[in-house]
């Protein structure tokens, strides 16, 4: 019977299954849908029990018309930052998971910054000091659930990434990948370990945490995961980002990924933790030793195409060819919700859409819209001078337009891949090289081959042009925010 492996893929809008063959070919798949609720400004919010649902469902009709007995080992590959809270006992959700989007923490963070914290978590973890990451999520929902930590102090209560809800939901392992757990502002870089001082500043209790482990385990093996048997073991876990970079043999000094995704995500290897600056140190992944990324992170990219498409009543397919054949003209949209992170990090700025007039139309707009994506990650590649190539993948690599766009402000290469579901592909690499069915070799000419390269057309002036405006509007985005601030206070 030939081996397969099946990767999981666990996204902010949906749950994907891939069955791989011991020759590296995607012989099945299966998406399913997630849901995601804002109960009120600057919050986001989803239902960990619906996303383990949907991972079951997921796995279920991926396994459809195979023999799961097959499945030699599964890898796993998760959105990062979100938090989970649940019960020791029972094993069920506490509190609706709090997104890697919600900014609920960002009162607390301003706080911590004032009191001179800022430095510190930076230095420790890589990361600057803002509501993203997970530590302010925990700490908001001990704050709500056991102000007194006293049930999270004696382990009744525990908190994780989806990474470490799921694997104690499949595997009854309650461990915490390490670059997931490099996400958090818990995990001290150099150590490997969750950071007592940490651990004390943002007021969440170790016994509360899983253990940490590499990105090749221990996590146990599966219990109740239909149709597959028990004992499937989890031989891989990455995080989402950490998973494409994967995929595209990242490990191989300059290359350079972007993940167009719900955010986006611009990662290369670092041989070593970088200065501080625009860009967080993180963990890539470890299978022994850690191996060390810098990552840019943007809140809204395909999350705004979405946005725009619900408000005017279209698909997002409808919206992207819309964009594709549009011209912007003076139409700028600066999608500042919830802030903007890289390279800014400026949590106080609001979105603005400005140049628009009584004659602006729907096309446009879905244009403006694509092209906020773009300026986004060239304003991250412009910090990166060593990047004459970019290695695309997500779900809006789709657009051959915004790929072009890219190309064209960026003045690099961009790399389609021929592959849309990057996260799980390269989860499943991991899995195959503990299983032996492939080498490192194997996995750089996969790689390579299938490429689609997008290269820069447009003159120095036109590029100009579009940068200056898209800079200005972002100025202004960041002054309302701050104005605002400043009216509050």
């Amino acid at each position: 019977m030939e081996s397969l492996v099946l990767a999981i893929d666990q996204g902010t809008s949906s749950t994907k299954a891939l069955l791989v063959n011991a020759a590296g070919e995607l012989v099945a798949r299966a998406s399913v849908p997630v849901s995601q609720s804002h109960p009120a400004p600057g919050l986001a919010e989803q239902d960990a029990g619906e996303l383990l649902g949907s991972v079951r469902d997921a796995v279920a009709a991926c396994l459809r018309g195979f023999d799961a007995r097959a499945v030699a080992g599964i890898g796993l590959s998760t959105q990062r930052e979100s938090v989970v809270l649940w019960d020791a006992v029972t094993g069920g959700p506490v509190a609706p998971l709090i997104s890697w989007q919600d900014q609920r923490g960002a009162v607390r963070a301003a706080e911590l910054i004032d009191r001179g914290y800022g430095d510190l978590v930076r230095r420790r973890t890589g990361l600057p000091l803002d509501p993203m990451f997970s530590a302010l999520k925990m700490a908001a929902l001990l704050d709500r659930h056991d102000p007194s930590r006293e049930r999270s102090e004696r382990g009744e209560l525990r908190l994780g990434t989806v990474d470490a809800w799921l694997l104690t939901s499949l595997t009854g392992s309650f461990v915490t990948e390490i670059g997931n757990a490099s996400r958090t502002q818990l995990l001290d870089l150099e150590t490997g370990d969750w950071d007592e001082e940490l651990l004390e500043i943002f007021g969440v209790p170790r016994a509360a945490l899983g253990r940490v482990v590499p990105s090749t385990g221990p996590f146990g093996e599966t219990g109740d995961l239909a149709p597959l048997p028990a004992g499937v073991p989890v031989l891989a876990v990455l995080g989402d980002s950490h998973a494409a970079l994967f995929a595209h043999a990242g490990w191989r000094p300059g290359v350079v990924k972007a993940t167009y995704g719900t955010g986006s995500s611009v990662m290369t290897v670092a041989g070593t933790r970088g200065p501080a600056g625009a860009v967080c140190d993180t963990i890539a992944w470890s299978t022994g030793r850690p191996t060390f990324a810098c990552e840019a992170n943007i809140r809204s990219s395909g999350r705004t195409l979405t946005w725009l498409a619900e408000l005017l009543g279209i698909s997002m397919d409808v919206l992207v060819d819309l964009a594709a054949g549009a011209d912007a003209g003076d139409v700028t949209l600066v999608p500042a919700f919830g802030g903007l992170g890289a390279p800014w990090w400026d949590s106080r700025a609001v979105p603005v859409l400005a140049g628009f007039d009584f004659g602006t139309g729907r096309a446009q707009l879905a244009r403006a819209a694509l092209e906020s994506v773009a300026h986004q990650v060239d304003d991250v590649l412009a910090g990166m001078p060593d990047a004459d190539r970019v290695f695309a993948d997500g779900g809006l690599t789709r657009s051959g337009a915004l790929m072009q766009l890219q190309a064209d402000l960026s003045v690099v290469e961009v790399a389609r891949t021929r592959h849309h579901e990057l996260s799980a592909a390269g989860v499943a690499d991991l899995a195959g090289l503990g299983l032996g069915l492939w080498t490192t070799g194997d996995l750089e000419q996969r790689a390579d081959s299938g490429l689609e390269v997008f290269t820069p057309a447009w003159s120095d002036d036109r590029r100009g042009t579009a940068v200056a405006r898209w800079h200005a509007v972002l100025r202004t985005a960041r002054d309302l925010g701050a104005h605002a601030i400043e009216r509050m206070s």
